[in-house]
């Protein structure tokens, strides 16, 4: 029997409809790719920066290949994907704006999901220690590699109006479960942030 999935890998999978053409970023160790092509029978396909990472989903019998989401995604032509996920990635592109506007060329809708550096540990611990906090969902200090480009639940919401990029679903997590996308204090009890989007209707074709 497979093992279960970590929570917000099943809250992405959730929300992946049964049969798409998927295309997983930074699909690390294929995890995520496996399971939607076992229980959601999508057609998937992955790019992983790691070598490790393409090997063992080499191994799990995926088709990945190697690559750079910096660079964009010159290699998939316009709208050849239903979803685009970008699962815990986002922090570490040099590019998010690039990324996120070549996610919704080559798909109809990405799922971007990020550690929210917005939860109340984080911002009791940069007040009582003075120290860049590690965020719940990502225990990575600041000095490791790959860098990481902290962001909380606002941040994201800001980023997106000014790129022009319209958030249709909202998932939040935290230890306990789920946290209601309509409550006021989101940003504040979310450890993780899941956001399906979509171009605005102005900009769709």
């Amino acid at each position: 029997m497979a093992e279960p999935l970590r929570p917000d890998l099943q809250a992405i999978a959730e929300l992946v409809p049964v049969g798409a053409r998927v295309l997983d970023l930074g699909c690390g160790d294929g995890t995520l790719l496996r399971y939607l092509i076992d229980h959601k029978q999508v057609h998937g396909r992955g790019i992983e920066l790691s070598e490790a990472g393409v090997r063992a989903c080499v191994a799990r019998g995926l088709s990945v290949v190697q690559g750079d989401l910096d660079e964009g995604l010159a290699d998939y032509l316009d709208g050849q994907f239903d979803i685009v996920i970008l699962s815990q990635t986002l922090p570490y592109l040099d590019a998010p704006a690039l990324i996120l506007h070549e996610m919704l060329r080559v798909g109809r809708q990405g799922i971007v999901s990020f550690p929210n550096w917005g939860h109340w540990r984080c911002r009791l611990s940069l007040l009582l220690t003075g120290r860049m906090p590690i965020a719940p969902a990502l225990p990575q200090p600041w000095y490791a590699s790959p860098r990481i480009r902290p962001l909380t639940v606002r941040d994201f919401g800001d980023f997106c109006r000014a790129e022009g990029i319209h958030i249709k679903h909202q998932v939040y997590l935290n230890d306990w479960g789920r946290v209601s996308p309509w409550r006021k204090w989101k940003n504040l009890l979310a450890t993780v942030a899941i956001m399906v989007i979509e171009k605005n209707s102005a900009t769709r074709a």
